[in-house]
């Protein structure tokens, strides 16, 4: 799964500080899913969806 949260997230002028601190996460767990490294729970995936005036599935691309 890869997604577009760092692209998002610029668009609305936020670091990843903001982002994090607006979900209750670190910087670093932000990284690690803008990195693809580490895939959220659907809670954090929906609450990143809603925080980017976004859907789920337009953040996130399920590799097939």
């Amino acid at each position: 799964m890869v997604n577009k949260i760092k692209e998002l997230r610029k668009l609305k002028k936020m670091r990843q500080e903001d982002l994090a601190s607006s979900l209750h996460v670190t910087r670093q767990t932000i990284n690690a899913i803008e990195n693809n490294k580490y895939n959220p729970t659907l809670e954090l995936a929906m609450r990143l969806a809603i925080l980017l005036d976004s859907t789920v599935e337009e953040v996130f691309i399920l590799n097939e």
